[in-house]
């Protein structure tokens, strides 16, 4: 997302520079995504809704969540990209919770700060133990998907780890990776047959 924003904020080549500098190991994550975030200083809070409307949703995701919640299963957002996207999708879906960066606005504009810590991996894991605690479910019933390395811990501490369409570095370190496959092939690695998705 913060590159959907940044093409809006006119600094797309700069948080280019930023993402290639921190990839090749120059600058942390913390650090890069601070510096990334603050060449969107001064952008209007429209450009918000203007995206999330707009937002390009994974192929099968629309039928994975509706079998998942017809099944009972506790579904969340866990993101290093921000609350306003991942809460409009938590609407979509009648998800269960969300935890993503939170963006400071001030007078509807964008100051280029994120307001609280930022979700980098080791957040994500410490997250994910948190929603796993609040809604009752143990450590081993967890499911995570991801496509990153800053997922990888968060994958690693899961009862079922799925690298999704991911980097190489992260399909040879999960323990299941999807590469061709819509989102919704997770169905056939938690055993639902097709006779119950299409129940």
């Amino acid at each position: 997302m913060i590159d959907e924003l940044a093409k809006r904020a006119d600094s797309g080549e700069q948080v280019a520079a930023i993402t290639e500098a921190a990839m090749r190991g120059e600058i942390g994550f913390d650090e890069s995504f601070r510096q990334r975030l603050a060449t969107l200083e001064g952008l209007d809070e429209a450009v918000l809704q203007e995206i999330a409307e707009s937002l390009p949703i994974t192929e099968g995701a629309d039928r994975l969540m509706r079998i998942l919640k017809r099944l009972g299963y506790k579904i969340g957002i866990l993101s290093g990209g921000f609350n306003y996207f991942a809460n409009h999708l938590k609407q979509r879906w009648e998800l269960d919770c969300v935890s993503a960066n939170e963006l400071d606005i001030v007078d509807g504009k964008l100051t280029g700060i994120v307001t609280g810590d930022i979700i980098n991996g080791e957040k994500k894991a410490e997250l994910l133990h948190k929603m796993a605690g609040a809604l009752g479910i143990s450590m081993e019933q967890t499911i995570a998907v991801g496509d990153g390395a800053n997922d990888l811990p968060m994958l690693g501490i899961a009862g079922l780890g799925v690298a999704f369409h991911a980097k190489p570095l992260v399909q040879a370190s999960a323990r299941h990776a999807i590469s061709t496959l819509g989102l919704d092939s997770i169905l056939y690695l938690l055993g639902v047959n097709d006779q119950e998705a299409n129940a």
